[in-house]
């Protein structure tokens, strides 16, 4: 897939654990690790929001999109 999240990047930028997110952003630790793993078919608007509010980010910190080769 042509998307790549770079959640795990910003984390460790913020120094901030899986834990930690989950709780401030309100979402499953399995389905923020789905998230994080890039195995994630679709992302709200309003998640994105809240995990770009916790880490001090823009979305694209965390999206990147990237051609197949």
């Amino acid at each position: 897939m042509p998307i790549i999240v770079n959640l795990d990047v910003m984390m460790a930028k913020r120094k901030m654990s899986l834990n930690e997110l989950s709780t401030k952003v309100d979402l499953t630790l399995s389905n923020l690790s789905i998230l994080k793993t890039g195995k994630a078919k679709a992302v709200r608007f309003s998640t994105l929001e809240a995990i770009c509010k916790a880490l001090d980010c823009q979305p694209g910190d965390i999206l990147e999109f990237r051609e197949e080769e």
